[in-house]
């Protein structure tokens, strides 16, 4: 193939600008705001789940002071109603009178032992409730954080995109000024060889693969005219030829 030596040095060009593009996507992919994100993301659904079970153990241990609390009720009211009939003079009989007396007694006992499940209840739920404003704290802790991480991300991001638009806008007036069989053997070497197709000879030394040509090879491209592509034989890249080319 040949091509003119100004096309064959506007290929490094667009070489270089394709190298950016290269960088750009990966300083892109590879933000640090990424893996804080996901961090966060990870301490937050942990966090979530913890307060999703403090909460619903705060509601389960509610509805159980709800129903102690009832159960004391009950039998305040029992107790207060066979004290009203103790107390209406009606019941004479020594033996109802007696065993009046002890089921006040016996209800006594029972309420004085429900209140005191009561209070271990409430302790309990203090506690639950605590817990629940704690974690609700620390999930809204670290969604704040999350979002400032992604604010920056997305800034960065845009910033990235912006430039990415305008080397790939440069890319394309350029690329356009090549012959369009240069092009495209340069595009099918970029693919192949990990996104350099283009690499200028420096020095007797392939920029691409970094390795010096031999004698032989050295002979071959210094005899070879200007407008010859020549291509390295250790990777196979255009090898464009400079002033610096040391031939």
């Amino acid at each position: 193939m040949n091509a003119a030596p100004a096309d064959q040095i506007r290929l490094l060009d667009v070489q270089d600008l394709d190298v950016r593009l290269t960088q750009l996507a990966h300083r892109r992919a590879h933000l640090p705001e990424h893996a804080e994100i996901k961090a966060v993301e990870t301490d937050l659904a942990q966090l979530r789940a913890l307060l999703v079970a403090a909460k619903t153990e705060e509601s389960d241990t509610l509805r159980e002071q709800t129903k102690a609390e009832q159960d004391v009720d009950q039998v305040r009211q029992r107790a207060a109603r066979d004290q009203q009939r103790l107390d209406s003079g009606l019941v004479t009989s020594p033996k109802d009178l007696s065993g009046l007396q002890s089921e006040i007694a016996s209800l006594a006992r029972r309420q004085d032992d429900l209140e005191n499940v009561v209070l271990e209840i409430m302790e309990r739920l203090e506690s639950l409730q605590a817990r629940v404003v704690e974690f609700t704290a620390r999930v809204e802790d670290r969604e704040r954080t999350a979002a400032e991480a992604v604010e920056r991300r997305d800034k960065a991001t845009a910033g990235i995109d912006a430039e990415a638009d305008t080397v790939r806008a440069d890319r394309e007036r350029l690329a356009a000024s090549v012959p369009a069989d240069l092009l495209k053997l340069y595009d099918r070497l970029r693919e192949q060889q990990g996104g350099v197709g283009a690499a200028r000879l420096f020095q007797r030394r392939c920029e691409g693969c970094r390795l010096e040509l031999n004698i032989t090879e050295v002979n071959e491209v210094r005899a070879a005219p200007a407008d010859t592509v020549v291509r390295c034989e250790n990777c196979g890249r255009i090898l464009v030829r400079t002033s610096e080319s040391g031939l």
